[in-house]
């Protein structure tokens, strides 16, 4: 087993830096409109030949209620009525990208996100999993990952069973806070007993694993409240747990505007939050996977960090990083191979594109050897807290102390730091640094000193 994290509040308040969370590298704000949708169909013909398997990602951009903490790209609307138009630029098109892959590609994971997907009636999911099922290679055998994000405001057991019985053997809950003053605060009034509620559905009809979303840094929270939260989260015995750090960004988010800054909790009391989370959480037998997530330990996340199998992709931590990644939906974004590539963010213009039999394919990327590189050094550092230098100067064609020599430094005095271990076979992040390893990874991002501080979030 991995050891333990190991909180040091000096070497925090150090390190503790404003930076990216790494779903991808580059990020998204590397993104340019020199990638369009020729390049995706071109992609996609490479994934073919080769029959990569696949990972779909479907956004459901609509919610009946506004979260002010809320960065997503979301429409906030009570009309059901706006779904139906949606749902036919998804079928105009998965009908263009299906012609371009073959059969044989297994679509091993599905993730429904959002937004709200449950804003769909139990028709519109159908009618969704239906055309997702003609169009692409889902597994019927409930073998594949298919998971969909709730919020048990919007869901129910009748609405359990349906996604049961689609295909769905994964669930993640938004739940954030439990303290009426931190809801009415952030303006998401949901009871334990709604969130109870769907936790045993999905008990009861055998999904195979249950992640439940906190956040800590929101306005009114205190340390001994958000330890009420967590105590009643983890009395649910959720698979997994997600422990997001608020980032206040008004000037980016407008629905934050919403919230008073005063209310919001101080840098100390924030930090309170988070070691004293991490310790309730250790106490009831919950793994520190990283980047705010925790497992239990037979979560196939725990055992896939443990065999040095875990990566991380858009969707977060996972076990499907080897598939190619289509998102499907507005603003939804594709990883195939080297190239990245995001449809509009704009839902008008995302569904007139589709609706002429176009691509909304909007940006991207496609990675140069030194992209490629890197990325293979944050991805190891992230998942498995070690990155083997042999390993990578094999597969880069690289001799590392001379390719990084510009930043050996910084690592010689974060080991110096008890942070990491550096010798000659690589780096391996210890107790002390596992907390900070986003602050590690950003030695590695050659994009970030032509980016603002204003888009990310800090480690801690």
């Amino acid at each position: 087993m991995l050891d333990a994290t190991h909180w040091d509040s000096d070497l925090i308040r150090r390190y503790d830096q404003v930076g990216p969370r790494y779903t991808s590298y580059p990020t998204a704000l590397q993104f340019h409109p020199g990638i369009g949708p020729q390049d995706l169909l071109q992609a996609l013909r490479d994934s073919r030949k080769t029959l990569r398997p696949l990972s779909l990602y479907v956004h459901i951009p609509f919610c009946a209620h506004a979260c002010y903490y809320c960065a997503c790209n979301k429409v906030i609307t009570k009309d059901r009525g706006r779904a139906q138009p949606y749902l036919h630029a998804l079928e105009h098109e998965m009908a263009m990208l299906r012609h371009q892959l073959d059969r044989r590609q297994t679509v091993e994971q599905l993730h429904l996100g959002g937004g709200t997907p449950t804003f769909l009636s139990h028709d519109e999911l159908r009618q969704l999993m239906g055309k997702l099922r003609e169009n692409f290679p889902l597994l019927n055998d409930d073998s594949g990952d298919y998971s969909i994000e709730i919020d048990p405001r919007e869901t129910d057991w009748s609405t359990m069973g349906l996604l049961r019985e689609l295909g769905f053997n994964r669930i993640s809950i938004g739940v954030q806070d439990l303290d009426p003053a931190v809801q009415r605060a952030v303006n998401r009034l949901q009871t334990l007993e709604e969130t109870r509620s769907i936790v045993d559905a999905a008990h009861t009809l055998q999904f195979s694993s249950v992640n439940i979303d906190l956040i800590y840094g929101l306005p009114k929270q205190t340390p001994a409240s958000f330890a009420l939260t967590l105590d009643e989260i983890i009395a649910l015995q959720p698979d997994r747990l997600s422990l997001f750090n608020y980032a206040h960004l008004p000037e980016r988010f407008i629905a934050q505007r919403r919230i008073d800054d005063r209310e919001l909790p101080g840098a100390a009391d924030k930090l309170t939050i988070l070691q004293n989370s991490i310790a309730q959480l250790n106490a009831a037998g919950y793994r520190y996977i990283g980047m705010d997530h925790f497992a239990l330990p037979y979560d196939e996340l725990a055992s896939a960090q443990e065999d040095g199998r875990l990566q991380r992709n858009f969707q977060g931590y996972t076990t499907h990083g080897h598939c190619d990644l289509i998102g499907l939906g507005v603003s939804a974004i594709s990883q195939i191979g080297d190239l990245y590539c995001q449809n509009a963010s704009d839902l008008n213009l995302y569904q007139q594109t589709l609706n002429t039999r176009q691509l909304a394919t909007e940006r991207g990327l496609r990675c140069s050897a030194d992209d490629l590189l890197r990325r293979a050094a944050i991805q190891q550092l992230l998942c498995n807290f070690r990155l083997d230098f042999a390993e990578i100067e094999q597969d880069h064609g690289i001799v590392f102390r001379d390719y990084f020599a510009d930043i050996w430094p910084q690592l010689q005095q974060m080991a110096q730091d008890d942070l990491i271990r550096l010798d000659h076979l690589g780096i391996s992040v210890q107790p002390a640094g596992r907390l900070l390893v986003r602050s590690l990874c950003m030695l590695f991002d050659r994009y970030l000193s032509e980016q603002s501080d204003r888009y990310f979030s800090r480690a801690i």
